[in-house]
Protein backbone atom coordinates (compact mmCIF):
# COMPACT_ATOMS: atom_id res chain seq x y z
CA UNK A 1 0.00 0.00 0.00
CA UNK A 2 1.27 3.45 -0.78
CA UNK A 3 1.70 6.01 1.95
CA UNK A 4 -0.71 8.91 1.78
CA UNK A 5 1.67 11.45 3.25
CA UNK A 6 5.28 12.28 2.51
CA UNK A 7 7.11 13.75 4.25
CA UNK A 8 5.80 13.27 7.79
CA UNK A 9 2.92 15.53 8.89
CA UNK A 10 3.79 18.55 11.02
CA UNK A 11 2.09 19.24 14.35
CA UNK A 12 0.78 22.77 14.82
CA UNK A 13 3.06 24.86 17.02
CA UNK A 14 0.05 25.88 19.10
CA UNK A 15 -0.68 22.32 20.23
CA UNK A 16 0.71 21.03 23.56
CA UNK A 17 4.00 19.14 23.66
CA UNK A 18 2.37 15.85 24.67
CA UNK A 19 0.25 15.90 21.53
CA UNK A 20 3.26 16.62 19.32
CA UNK A 21 5.08 13.67 20.94
CA UNK A 22 2.10 11.40 20.29
CA UNK A 23 1.87 12.45 16.66
CA UNK A 24 5.57 11.83 16.14
CA UNK A 25 5.32 8.38 17.77
CA UNK A 26 2.19 7.57 15.77
CA UNK A 27 3.95 8.41 12.49
CA UNK A 28 6.84 6.12 13.38
CA UNK A 29 4.36 3.40 14.31
CA UNK A 30 2.56 3.89 11.01
CA UNK A 31 5.79 3.47 9.06
CA UNK A 32 6.82 0.40 11.10
CA UNK A 33 3.45 -1.39 10.82
CA UNK A 34 3.11 -3.51 7.72
CA UNK A 35 0.11 -3.12 5.51
CA UNK A 36 -2.65 -5.74 5.71
CA UNK A 37 -2.16 -8.65 3.36
CA UNK A 38 -4.14 -11.61 2.16
CA UNK A 39 -4.25 -14.28 4.84
CA UNK A 40 -4.62 -11.85 7.77
CA UNK A 41 -7.69 -13.03 9.68
CA UNK A 42 -8.96 -9.46 10.43
CA UNK A 43 -8.98 -8.85 6.67
CA UNK A 44 -10.64 -12.11 5.64
CA UNK A 45 -12.87 -11.53 2.58
CA UNK A 46 -11.59 -7.91 2.44
CA UNK A 47 -10.82 -6.18 -0.85
CA UNK A 48 -7.20 -5.16 -0.19
CA UNK A 49 -6.95 -3.33 -3.52
CA UNK A 50 -8.98 -0.56 -1.89
CA UNK A 51 -6.04 0.23 0.40
CA UNK A 52 -3.89 1.63 -2.41
CA UNK A 53 -4.04 5.40 -1.94
CA UNK A 54 -1.41 6.29 -4.51
CA UNK A 55 -1.76 9.86 -5.74
CA UNK A 56 -3.86 11.12 -2.81
CA UNK A 57 -2.69 14.11 -0.78
CA UNK A 58 -3.80 15.96 2.33
CA UNK A 59 -6.79 18.19 1.60
CA UNK A 60 -6.30 21.96 1.62
CA UNK A 61 -8.45 24.95 2.38
CA UNK A 62 -11.34 25.61 -0.04
CA UNK A 63 -14.23 28.04 -0.39
CA UNK A 64 -16.90 26.96 2.09
CA UNK A 65 -19.86 29.36 1.95
CA UNK A 66 -21.91 27.10 -0.35
CA UNK A 67 -21.22 24.04 1.78
CA UNK A 68 -22.24 25.86 4.95
CA UNK A 69 -25.54 26.72 3.27
CA UNK A 70 -26.02 23.05 2.30
CA UNK A 71 -25.34 21.84 5.85
CA UNK A 72 -28.92 21.26 6.86
CA UNK A 73 -30.04 18.70 9.39
CA UNK A 74 -32.11 19.01 12.53
CA UNK A 75 -34.63 21.83 12.92
CA UNK A 76 -33.31 22.89 16.32
CA UNK A 77 -29.94 21.31 17.20
CA UNK A 78 -28.35 22.01 20.56
CA UNK A 79 -25.19 22.90 18.66
CA UNK A 80 -24.12 22.80 15.03
CA UNK A 81 -20.60 22.66 13.66
CA UNK A 82 -19.49 22.53 10.03
CA UNK A 83 -16.07 21.25 8.98
CA UNK A 84 -14.73 21.43 5.43
CA UNK A 85 -11.56 19.42 4.86
CA UNK A 86 -11.18 19.21 8.67
CA UNK A 87 -11.28 22.99 9.07
CA UNK A 88 -14.08 24.46 11.19
CA UNK A 89 -15.94 26.96 9.00
CA UNK A 90 -19.12 27.51 10.99
CA UNK A 91 -20.37 26.87 14.53
CA UNK A 92 -23.28 27.80 16.75
CA UNK A 93 -24.47 26.44 20.08
CA UNK A 94 -27.89 27.82 20.95
CA UNK A 95 -28.98 24.96 23.19
CA UNK A 96 -25.98 23.86 25.21
CA UNK A 97 -26.28 23.95 29.01
CA UNK A 98 -23.70 25.83 31.04
CA UNK A 99 -20.47 23.91 31.55
CA UNK A 100 -20.69 21.79 28.40
CA UNK A 101 -17.55 22.00 26.26
CA UNK A 102 -18.26 21.65 22.54
CA UNK A 103 -15.26 22.82 20.55
CA UNK A 104 -13.16 21.97 17.53
CA UNK A 105 -10.43 19.63 18.74
CA UNK A 106 -7.72 22.06 17.62
CA UNK A 107 -9.10 24.66 20.03
CA UNK A 108 -9.72 22.15 22.82
CA UNK A 109 -6.10 21.01 22.67
CA UNK A 110 -5.12 24.55 23.62
CA UNK A 111 -7.87 25.44 26.09
CA UNK A 112 -8.61 22.01 27.63
CA UNK A 113 -5.38 20.12 26.90
CA UNK A 114 -5.33 18.09 30.13
CA UNK A 115 -8.92 16.93 29.62
CA UNK A 116 -8.24 15.88 26.04
CA UNK A 117 -5.03 14.09 27.05
CA UNK A 118 -6.90 12.09 29.71
CA UNK A 119 -9.23 10.50 27.16
CA UNK A 120 -7.64 10.80 23.70
CA UNK A 121 -7.33 7.44 21.85
CA UNK A 122 -6.88 5.33 25.01
CA UNK A 123 -7.92 1.95 23.64
CA UNK A 124 -5.78 -0.30 21.50
CA UNK A 125 -7.04 -0.73 17.94
CA UNK A 126 -7.43 -4.47 17.53
CA UNK A 127 -9.70 -5.14 14.55
CA UNK A 128 -7.07 -4.90 11.81
CA UNK A 129 -6.57 -1.19 11.16
CA UNK A 130 -3.81 -0.39 13.65
CA UNK A 131 -1.73 1.00 10.77
CA UNK A 132 -4.52 3.36 9.73
CA UNK A 133 -5.28 4.37 13.32
CA UNK A 134 -1.62 5.38 13.60
CA UNK A 135 -1.84 7.29 10.32
CA UNK A 136 -4.95 9.06 11.57
CA UNK A 137 -3.33 9.97 14.89
CA UNK A 138 -0.20 11.27 13.17
CA UNK A 139 -2.09 13.28 10.60
CA UNK A 140 -5.21 14.70 12.24
CA UNK A 141 -5.38 18.45 12.58
CA UNK A 142 -8.89 18.94 13.91
CA UNK A 143 -12.19 17.36 14.82
CA UNK A 144 -14.91 17.56 17.45
CA UNK A 145 -14.41 17.57 21.21
CA UNK A 146 -17.40 17.33 23.54
CA UNK A 147 -17.29 17.13 27.32
CA UNK A 148 -20.47 17.03 29.38
CA UNK A 149 -19.88 17.57 33.12
CA UNK A 150 -21.34 15.45 35.89
CA UNK A 151 -25.13 15.55 36.24
CA UNK A 152 -25.63 17.70 33.12
CA UNK A 153 -27.99 16.67 30.33
CA UNK A 154 -27.94 18.10 26.81
CA UNK A 155 -31.62 18.14 25.89
CA UNK A 156 -31.18 18.36 22.12
CA UNK A 157 -28.70 16.85 19.67
CA UNK A 158 -25.26 18.13 18.68
CA UNK A 159 -25.11 18.13 14.88
CA UNK A 160 -21.79 17.99 13.01
CA UNK A 161 -21.16 18.19 9.26
CA UNK A 162 -17.90 16.86 7.78
CA UNK A 163 -17.37 17.80 4.11
CA UNK A 164 -14.57 16.56 1.90
CA UNK A 165 -13.78 18.82 -1.06
CA UNK A 166 -11.18 18.47 -3.81
CA UNK A 167 -9.88 15.81 -6.16
CA UNK A 168 -7.70 13.00 -4.77
CA UNK A 169 -7.56 14.42 -1.26
CA UNK A 170 -7.46 12.81 2.20
CA UNK A 171 -9.12 14.07 5.40
CA UNK A 172 -8.79 12.83 8.99
CA UNK A 173 -11.92 13.79 10.98
CA UNK A 174 -11.76 12.94 14.69
CA UNK A 175 -14.58 12.86 17.24
CA UNK A 176 -13.88 12.67 20.98
CA UNK A 177 -16.92 12.67 23.30
CA UNK A 178 -16.63 12.39 27.09
CA UNK A 179 -19.54 12.23 29.52
CA UNK A 180 -19.28 12.90 33.25
CA UNK A 181 -21.17 10.95 35.90
CA UNK A 182 -24.93 10.83 35.20
CA UNK A 183 -24.53 13.13 32.19
CA UNK A 184 -26.41 12.73 28.90
CA UNK A 185 -25.68 13.75 25.31
CA UNK A 186 -26.46 12.77 21.72
CA UNK A 187 -24.17 13.59 18.77
CA UNK A 188 -24.75 13.11 15.03
CA UNK A 189 -21.78 13.18 12.63
CA UNK A 190 -22.57 13.52 8.91
CA UNK A 191 -19.95 12.74 6.26
CA UNK A 192 -20.54 14.04 2.72
CA UNK A 193 -18.68 15.04 -0.44
CA UNK A 194 -18.77 18.53 -1.91
CA UNK A 195 -18.75 17.10 -5.43
CA UNK A 196 -20.29 13.90 -6.85
CA UNK A 197 -17.32 13.07 -9.07
CA UNK A 198 -14.11 13.87 -7.16
CA UNK A 199 -12.34 10.85 -5.61
CA UNK A 200 -11.31 11.17 -1.98
CA UNK A 201 -10.28 9.24 1.11
CA UNK A 202 -11.65 9.67 4.64
CA UNK A 203 -9.78 8.13 7.56
CA UNK A 204 -11.97 8.86 10.60
CA UNK A 205 -11.80 7.95 14.28
CA UNK A 206 -14.60 8.14 16.87
CA UNK A 207 -13.56 7.99 20.50
CA UNK A 208 -16.50 7.72 22.93
CA UNK A 209 -15.92 7.68 26.70
CA UNK A 210 -18.58 7.50 29.42
CA UNK A 211 -18.52 7.86 33.20
CA UNK A 212 -20.73 6.01 35.66
CA UNK A 213 -24.46 6.35 35.17
CA UNK A 214 -24.22 8.49 32.03
CA UNK A 215 -25.87 8.08 28.63
CA UNK A 216 -24.21 8.68 25.28
CA UNK A 217 -25.88 8.25 21.88
CA UNK A 218 -23.76 8.59 18.76
CA UNK A 219 -24.87 8.46 15.11
CA UNK A 220 -22.58 8.46 12.05
CA UNK A 221 -24.32 9.16 8.73
CA UNK A 222 -22.06 8.36 5.79
CA UNK A 223 -23.29 9.67 2.42
CA UNK A 224 -20.03 10.33 0.57
CA UNK A 225 -19.91 10.26 -3.20
CA UNK A 226 -19.35 6.91 -4.91
CA UNK A 227 -15.77 7.82 -5.86
CA UNK A 228 -14.65 8.12 -2.23
CA UNK A 229 -13.32 5.48 0.15
CA UNK A 230 -13.55 5.53 3.94
CA UNK A 231 -11.92 3.86 6.92
CA UNK A 232 -13.85 4.57 10.11
CA UNK A 233 -12.67 3.29 13.49
CA UNK A 234 -15.15 3.49 16.38
CA UNK A 235 -14.08 2.83 19.95
CA UNK A 236 -16.50 3.06 22.87
CA UNK A 237 -15.92 2.60 26.58
CA UNK A 238 -19.03 2.17 28.72
CA UNK A 239 -18.65 2.56 32.49
CA UNK A 240 -20.65 1.20 35.42
CA UNK A 241 -24.40 1.72 34.99
CA UNK A 242 -23.77 3.83 31.87
CA UNK A 243 -25.41 3.20 28.49
CA UNK A 244 -24.27 3.87 24.94
CA UNK A 245 -25.89 3.63 21.54
CA UNK A 246 -23.74 3.73 18.41
CA UNK A 247 -25.54 3.79 15.06
CA UNK A 248 -23.65 3.75 11.75
CA UNK A 249 -25.54 4.38 8.51
CA UNK A 250 -23.83 3.74 5.18
CA UNK A 251 -25.45 4.93 1.97
CA UNK A 252 -22.50 6.39 0.05
CA UNK A 253 -18.80 5.86 -0.80
CA UNK A 254 -17.40 3.25 -3.14
CA UNK A 255 -15.79 1.26 -0.32
CA UNK A 256 -16.04 1.50 3.46
CA UNK A 257 -14.23 -0.27 6.26
CA UNK A 258 -16.03 0.17 9.62
CA UNK A 259 -14.32 -1.17 12.73
CA UNK A 260 -16.34 -0.87 15.95
CA UNK A 261 -15.14 -1.89 19.39
CA UNK A 262 -17.42 -1.54 22.41
CA UNK A 263 -15.91 -2.26 25.81
CA UNK A 264 -18.22 -2.87 28.79
CA UNK A 265 -16.17 -1.65 31.75
CA UNK A 266 -18.44 -1.87 34.80
CA UNK A 267 -21.43 -3.72 36.25
CA UNK A 268 -24.70 -2.45 34.82
CA UNK A 269 -23.08 -1.14 31.63
CA UNK A 270 -25.26 -1.32 28.49
CA UNK A 271 -24.15 -1.02 24.88
CA UNK A 272 -26.22 -1.09 21.69
CA UNK A 273 -24.23 -1.37 18.46
CA UNK A 274 -26.44 -0.63 15.44
CA UNK A 275 -25.96 -0.25 11.73
CA UNK A 276 -27.97 0.20 8.54
CA UNK A 277 -26.19 -0.14 5.20
CA UNK A 278 -27.77 0.18 1.75
CA UNK A 279 -25.15 -0.46 -0.94
CA UNK A 280 -26.06 -0.17 -4.62
CA UNK A 281 -24.25 -0.33 -7.97
CA UNK A 282 -20.83 -1.82 -7.02
CA UNK A 283 -20.39 -0.42 -3.50
CA UNK A 284 -18.60 -2.52 -0.86
CA UNK A 285 -19.05 -2.23 2.92
CA UNK A 286 -16.69 -4.15 5.21
CA UNK A 287 -17.73 -4.16 8.90
CA UNK A 288 -15.81 -5.64 11.83
CA UNK A 289 -17.08 -5.53 15.41
CA UNK A 290 -15.88 -6.49 18.89
CA UNK A 291 -18.18 -6.60 21.93
CA UNK A 292 -15.72 -6.75 24.81
CA UNK A 293 -17.29 -7.70 28.15
CA UNK A 294 -14.60 -6.77 30.66
CA UNK A 295 -17.01 -6.61 33.62
CA UNK A 296 -19.71 -8.76 35.15
CA UNK A 297 -23.44 -8.00 34.91
CA UNK A 298 -23.13 -6.01 31.67
CA UNK A 299 -25.36 -6.05 28.58
CA UNK A 300 -24.62 -5.59 24.90
CA UNK A 301 -26.78 -5.95 21.81
CA UNK A 302 -25.58 -5.67 18.22
CA UNK A 303 -28.00 -5.38 15.30
CA UNK A 304 -26.63 -4.79 11.78
CA UNK A 305 -28.90 -4.75 8.74
CA UNK A 306 -27.76 -4.58 5.12
CA UNK A 307 -29.98 -4.17 2.04
CA UNK A 308 -27.82 -5.13 -0.93
CA UNK A 309 -28.70 -4.00 -4.47
CA UNK A 310 -27.08 -4.67 -7.86
CA UNK A 311 -23.50 -6.02 -7.80
CA UNK A 312 -22.74 -4.96 -4.23
CA UNK A 313 -20.81 -6.75 -1.53
CA UNK A 314 -20.76 -6.69 2.27
CA UNK A 315 -18.55 -8.33 4.85
CA UNK A 316 -19.52 -8.66 8.52
CA UNK A 317 -17.22 -10.17 11.12
CA UNK A 318 -18.21 -9.83 14.77
CA UNK A 319 -17.02 -11.28 18.04
CA UNK A 320 -18.55 -11.28 21.51
CA UNK A 321 -15.61 -11.66 23.89
CA UNK A 322 -16.28 -12.31 27.59
CA UNK A 323 -13.32 -11.87 29.94
CA UNK A 324 -12.58 -14.17 32.85
CA UNK A 325 -14.68 -13.00 35.77
CA UNK A 326 -17.23 -11.19 33.60
CA UNK A 327 -19.98 -13.38 35.01
CA UNK A 328 -23.67 -12.82 34.27
CA UNK A 329 -22.87 -11.28 30.91
CA UNK A 330 -25.91 -10.77 28.67
CA UNK A 331 -24.90 -10.30 25.01
CA UNK A 332 -26.46 -10.61 21.56
CA UNK A 333 -25.18 -10.21 18.03
CA UNK A 334 -27.32 -10.28 14.89
CA UNK A 335 -26.47 -9.47 11.27
CA UNK A 336 -29.27 -9.62 8.71
CA UNK A 337 -28.78 -9.26 4.99
CA UNK A 338 -31.62 -8.53 2.56
CA UNK A 339 -30.48 -9.50 -0.93
CA UNK A 340 -32.21 -7.27 -3.47
CA UNK A 341 -30.30 -8.72 -6.42
CA UNK A 342 -29.09 -12.14 -7.55
CA UNK A 343 -25.63 -10.62 -8.06
CA UNK A 344 -25.22 -9.20 -4.52
CA UNK A 345 -22.85 -10.93 -2.12
CA UNK A 346 -23.07 -10.94 1.70
CA UNK A 347 -20.35 -12.55 3.84
CA UNK A 348 -21.02 -12.94 7.56
CA UNK A 349 -18.77 -14.33 10.29
CA UNK A 350 -20.35 -14.00 13.76
CA UNK A 351 -18.41 -15.40 16.73
CA UNK A 352 -18.32 -15.99 20.48
CA UNK A 353 -15.50 -16.44 22.99
CA UNK A 354 -16.66 -16.91 26.57
CA UNK A 355 -14.38 -17.17 29.61
CA UNK A 356 -16.90 -16.72 32.43
CA UNK A 357 -19.85 -18.49 34.03
CA UNK A 358 -23.58 -17.81 34.15
CA UNK A 359 -23.55 -15.94 30.84
CA UNK A 360 -26.35 -15.53 28.30
CA UNK A 361 -24.91 -14.97 24.81
CA UNK A 362 -26.19 -15.59 21.30
CA UNK A 363 -25.15 -14.71 17.80
CA UNK A 364 -26.51 -15.25 14.34
CA UNK A 365 -26.63 -14.10 10.76
CA UNK A 366 -29.22 -14.48 8.01
CA UNK A 367 -29.28 -13.69 4.30
CA UNK A 368 -32.50 -13.82 2.31
CA UNK A 369 -34.38 -12.32 -0.59
CA UNK A 370 -37.86 -10.84 -0.49
CA UNK A 371 -40.38 -13.62 -0.89
CA UNK A 372 -42.98 -13.80 -3.66
CA UNK A 373 -45.70 -13.87 -0.98
CA UNK A 374 -44.58 -10.49 0.40
CA UNK A 375 -44.66 -8.93 -3.08
CA UNK A 376 -48.03 -10.51 -3.83
CA UNK A 377 -49.48 -9.11 -0.58
CA UNK A 378 -48.51 -5.54 -1.52
CA UNK A 379 -49.48 -5.91 -5.20
CA UNK A 380 -52.94 -7.02 -4.06
CA UNK A 381 -53.20 -3.58 -2.40
CA UNK A 382 -52.40 -1.70 -5.58
CA UNK A 383 -48.66 -1.21 -5.04
CA UNK A 384 -46.46 -1.89 -8.07
CA UNK A 385 -43.58 -4.41 -7.69
CA UNK A 386 -40.77 -1.78 -7.66
CA UNK A 387 -42.38 0.27 -4.90
CA UNK A 388 -43.31 -2.88 -3.01
CA UNK A 389 -39.68 -3.96 -2.85
CA UNK A 390 -38.63 -0.48 -1.72
CA UNK A 391 -41.26 -0.41 1.02
CA UNK A 392 -40.11 -3.76 2.36
CA UNK A 393 -36.44 -2.71 2.32
CA UNK A 394 -37.26 0.57 4.07
CA UNK A 395 -39.24 -1.24 6.76
CA UNK A 396 -36.30 -3.61 7.19
CA UNK A 397 -34.08 -0.60 8.04
CA UNK A 398 -36.56 1.31 10.18
CA UNK A 399 -36.50 -1.33 12.93
CA UNK A 400 -32.87 -0.38 13.63
CA UNK A 401 -33.38 3.39 13.47
CA UNK A 402 -36.25 3.25 15.97
CA UNK A 403 -33.80 2.06 18.61
CA UNK A 404 -32.66 5.70 18.92
CA UNK A 405 -35.96 6.62 20.59
CA UNK A 406 -35.71 10.26 19.58
CA UNK A 407 -38.19 11.44 16.94
CA UNK A 408 -36.11 14.31 15.54
CA UNK A 409 -32.94 12.26 15.15
CA UNK A 410 -34.85 9.29 13.71
CA UNK A 411 -36.40 11.63 11.14
CA UNK A 412 -32.95 12.91 10.15
CA UNK A 413 -31.57 9.40 9.76
CA UNK A 414 -34.57 8.27 7.72
CA UNK A 415 -34.09 11.29 5.45
CA UNK A 416 -30.65 9.94 4.50
CA UNK A 417 -32.07 6.45 4.01
CA UNK A 418 -34.98 7.72 1.90
CA UNK A 419 -32.57 9.74 -0.26
CA UNK A 420 -30.68 6.55 -1.02
CA UNK A 421 -33.84 4.60 -1.86
CA UNK A 422 -34.96 7.47 -4.12
CA UNK A 423 -31.65 7.27 -6.04
CA UNK A 424 -32.02 3.51 -6.38
CA UNK A 425 -35.60 3.87 -7.63
CA UNK A 426 -34.56 6.56 -10.13
CA UNK A 427 -31.95 4.23 -11.61
CA UNK A 428 -34.44 1.41 -12.28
Amino acid sequence: MSTTLAPAPQTSASFPAWFADRQKAAWERYLATRAPKRGDEPWRFANLKQLDFTGFERAGKVESAELVAKSTGLEAPAAKLVFVNDELVSSESPGLPEGVVCLPLAQALVSHGDLVQEHFMKQETRLGSAKFAALHEASLTNGLFVHVPDNVEVAGTIEVHHWISGKNVVVYPHTLIVTGKHAKVRVVDMFRSADDAEPGVVIAFNDLRTSAGSKLDYVALQALNEQTRMIQINETGTAKDASTIGLIVNTGASWVRNESLSRLEGPGARSEMLSVSIPSHEQEYDQRTFQHHASDHAYSDLLYKNSLYDRTRTVFSGLIFVDEGAHYTDAYQTCRNLLMSDDAEANSMPGLEINADQVKCSHGSTSAQISDEEIFYLRARGIDPVNARQLIARGFSVEVVERLKDDATEELVLRFIDDKFAKIAAAV
